[in-house]
């Protein structure tokens, strides 16, 4: 147990490097596009690419996480025909859900583009990036696969490769496509996105060849599939309950875009114009806000099972010191984000897109994304509870309301009031969580801690401002001061943490959390 344990903690270390590596080169490719094909451009893209996770979302059917569980229980049991049964029944299922989805894709592209796409020219984009359903299915099982063989190195490579391939296919294909104009230059960006993809497939295919279950003797796909009746209930029971979570964010990921660009034409504004101030606020802000969140993304992962473990143990005090520990990482880590993206706003959409006037919608939502950093964590730990129709209906709730603020407030005030709609309802989402399971366990939890952190964050925002603009009255230059004024606002950060006991290093270098 102790070694299973050991195995976990250290494959989900090489997941959070691995997703520290995907963020830096998707970060760096996103910024190459942007400066590339401006935000009329970035526009295009995230009007085309909504409609594919809708599509993944009912291909996958939840069966990822299924098949990861479902393989760790037969693997510790010795049962390597039922590994490989579960494996081929759900490779069957994703494969031929995925081809005729994508297949109606393709052949309904034109009247799909007619319906969702408040502007034409990104149906080329949507229609680079329909082919990659398939691709993205099989990946899926198969990455659901060796995190039941806790072989989370495999997953890691192929999530760098993918990204790594993906750069240079976006380098090569957006310089290439950009003369005959912005909707090929933006269909490029979304082409090198399935050719990154099948690279990964192919690389996992090749990993399941060395390092995957061997054939058994008689054994074949098709006495699989049919023996496979029993199997596909399993993982259906554990992977349907996830597919309504998914489906409705995808549903909602679709139309919102038509969404904004319809409230923001109430508001008076031309297509041209709410195509480019949609794409400020999807293809610039939103890739910075969510630049932190990995870490608490990783230790989601990790959570959904240890408060499981803890919930059926009843070991309420084990239960709690997993919140705390979740809770105080989102803390520590949303604090200092928050304070840079609100500081900095301008100067960092200017030194990374080259978009200033990106700085004020980045500058409204952040201290309202900061609770943000909280609600990976409390959806996992509904999910350890077995409370996913609870996180469902928060999220639809949550989903509705922030609809409704986006369509009052974007036809009211424009664009500004579509990024308070959106940060409503990140709020409402993550209060609804709380709620949830204050209802369910109680939150014991104080209010000083906050209080010193608020205290840092106030201290580190001063600090920041006065050294950022005393280093630009020197004449240094934007770059400098920026990196300059961050470094020794975080400096101040840390040391107030310190200073005031909210962190301290020789009691919590075992046991991570914050002292409630």
């Amino acid at each position: 147990m102790a070694q299973h344990g050991q195995s976990f903690m250290r494959g989900t270390l090489v997941l959070s490097v691995a997703a520290f590596i995907n963020r830096i080169l998707g970060f760096i490719s996103g910024m190459y596009i942007a400066r590339v094909l401006g935000a009329e451009g970035i526009g295009l893209l995230m009007m085309a690419a909504p409609l594919l996770p809708l599509v993944i979302t009912i291909t996958e059917l939840g069966l990822p996480v299924a098949i990861s569980k479902l393989v760790a229980e037969a693997h510790a049991r010795g049962e390597r025909m039922k590994v490989r049964r579960i494996l081929h029944v759900s490779l069957a299922v994703t494969s031929v859900l995925s081809i005729a989805l994508t297949t109606i894709s393709l052949l309904g592209s034109e009247w799909i583009a007619s319906i969702l796409l408040s502007d034409q020219r990104a149906y080329y984009a949507m229609l680079a990036i329909t082919p990659i359903a398939p691709i993205i299915a099989v990946s899926a099982v198969l990455k659901g696969y060796f995190r039941g063989m806790q072989q989370m190195r495999t997953i890691a490579a192929s999530d760098v490769l993918e990204h790594t391939v993906q750069i240079a296919c976006v380098l090569a294909l957006v310089h290439l496509l950009l003369p005959f104009g912005i909707a090929y230059a933006a269909a490029g960006a979304m082409a090198a996105s399935v050719v990154s993809e099948a690279i990964s497939l192919l690389f996992l295919v090749a990993s399941y060849k060395l390092y995957g279950e061997s054939r058994m003797p008689g054994e074949t796909w098709g006495s699989n599939v049919k023996q496979g009746r029993s199997t596909l209930g399993e993982l259906l029971q554990i992977g349907l309950p996830t597919t309504g979570h998914g489906v409705i964010h995808s549903l909602y990921s679709t139309f919102q875009p038509l969404l904004i660009t319809t409230s923001l034409a109430l508001a008076g504004i031309g297509t041209v114009l709410a195509t480019k101030q949609f794409g400020l606020l999807a293809g610039y802000v939103f890739p910075l806000l969510f630049m932190p969140s990995f870490i608490t993304q990783s230790l989601s992962t990790a959570l959904i099972p240890a408060i499981g473990e803890a919930a059926a143990n009843k070991n309420s005090l084990l239960m709690h010191e997993r919140m705390n520990q979740a809770l105080s990482l989102g803390l520590l880590i949303g604090a200092p984000a928050t304070v840079i993206l609100f500081e900095w706003a301008t100067p960092l959409t200017t030194l990374v897109y080259n978009a200033p006037e990106a700085g004020l919608l980045l500058k409204i939502l952040a201290p309202m994304f900061f609770l943000h950093y909280f609600d990976a964590p409390l959806h996992a730990i509904l999910l350890g509870l077995g409370r996913a129709k609870a996180t469902l209906w928060n999220y639809v709730a949550a989903t509705i309301f922030k609809a409704v603020s986006i369509f009052v407030f974007g036809s009211q005030f424009g664009i500004i009031g579509i990024a308070y709609g959106i940060g409503i309802g990140i709020v409402m989402q993550t209060l609804l969580n709380f709620f949830s399971i204050s209802g369910s366990i109680g939150f014991y939890w104080g209010i000083r801690p906050y209080i010193k952190v608020g205290i840092c964050m106030m201290l580190m925002a001063i600090c920041g401002h006065w050294t950022y603009d005393y280093l630009t009255v020197q004449g240094l230059p934007l770059l400098w001061s920026v990196i300059a004024s961050i470094v020794c606002s975080l400096l101040i950060y840390f040391i107030t943490l310190v200073l005031t006991g909210t962190l301290n290093w020789k009691n919590r270098l075992r046991r991570f959390s914050i002292p409630w």
